[in-house]
């Protein structure tokens, strides 16, 4: 009977801790759970010393798969793209997904401008030091800038290129740099809206964990977003230059970079196809990911290349 009491009285108290952990560390325990379930998919977290950088990366898919490579957004890490991973690897792709040097679980230099140049440079020293001479690139949102401007100067490494609800052209926003860099429970409600048309709503002690993560990391993003607005890396004079098969796939909601902007990109590369998915926002891949991943590996497994198709997808509900 004692023995059974202290069991029970174990279970109690590390049901407690649990509970405080969460409630006072939510944000960790959700990436423990997202990183639990890419291991037990077979993904692999590992790092490599690429240029001046100390990379976290994900890796999976069988050794001889066709490589991908995914290049992440503002703001984000290599487990934003925690169902794609498993999909395209399940699919006989072989992908790496980096998290870009001043995000995730990478070395954060603090004398860096974390410009899409910078952030570029990176991406081609990692594909370096993991021996991947050529890939199809995917990259999101600031991602798929990155994956654009790599396209185009380094050709050689970009077989074929995807890019997800991305920036890299001008357009007129109607926000500034203080929306990704929230700093009370509003902000954080506007980001949501602005990301996903349909947001839920946030318990106040996760909102009071991300202004905590945004106080601590909130500087790369609002350095990032400083020398994106400068303009130097704008693509639009550029983008007609890539003769890459490039596959442009869109939120038809997204309130972040709307529609419009996907649909310039298309017209602007010249081998180019589009595929927008119904009913979803900025966070396709994430919250879309099924028909994404299927009309990403449908483009990636053309032969011949997919080239100046346009199609509508809906999304999984």
């Amino acid at each position: 009977m004692k023995v059974l009491w202290r069991t029970l009285l174990v279970l109690i108290l590390l049901a407690v801790l649990g509970s405080l952990v969460f409630y006072f560390h939510p944000l960790w325990v959700a990436d423990m759970q997202v990183r639990l379930e890419l291991w037990r998919e077979g993904v692999k977290s590992k790092y490599v010393e690429a240029g001046d950088y100390r990379l976290h990366y994900f890796e999976a898919g069988p050794a001889d798969g066709a490589p991908v490579l995914l290049i992440h957004g503002l703001g984000a890490r290599g487990e934003d793209w925690s169902r794609m991973l498993p999909a395209l690897a399940a699919d006989g792709f072989h992908v790496y997904a980096p998290d870009l040097p001043g995000y995730g679980r990478s070395s954060q230099p603090r004398d860096a401008d974390y410009s899409i140049t910078m952030e570029e440079n990176a991406v081609v020293a990692f594909a370096r030091a993991v021996h991947l001479p050529h890939a199809f690139v995917g990259g999101w949102s600031m991602g798929g800038w990155v994956a654009m401007k790599m396209a185009l100067d380094h050709p050689e490494i970009v077989d074929r290129l995807v890019v997800y609800d991305s920036a890299g052209i001008y357009f007129p926003a109607d926000f500034g740099a203080e929306l990704f860099v929230p700093l009370d429970a509003p902000g954080i409600t506007r980001l949501m809206k602005i990301l996903s048309p349909d947001p839920k709503p946030l318990p106040e002690f996760v909102e009071r964990d991300i202004l905590r993560k945004f106080a601590r990391n909130g500087w790369v993003i609002e350095r990032s977003m400083r020398a994106m607005t400068y303009g130097h890396d704008l693509l639009d004079f550029r983008l007609q230059e890539l003769r890459q098969p490039a596959l442009v796939v869109w939120g038809s909601v997204d309130h972040l970079i709307p529609l419009m902007v996907g649909r310039r990109i298309h017209s602007l590369i010249p081998n180019s196809s589009l595929s927008i998915i119904e009913g979803c926002g900025h966070l396709a891949p994430l919250e879309c990911w099924q028909p994404v991943a299927r009309t990403t590996e449908e483009f990636l497994h053309a032969q011949p290349a997919m080239i100046g198709q346009e199609k509508t997808l809906q999304a999984a509900r």
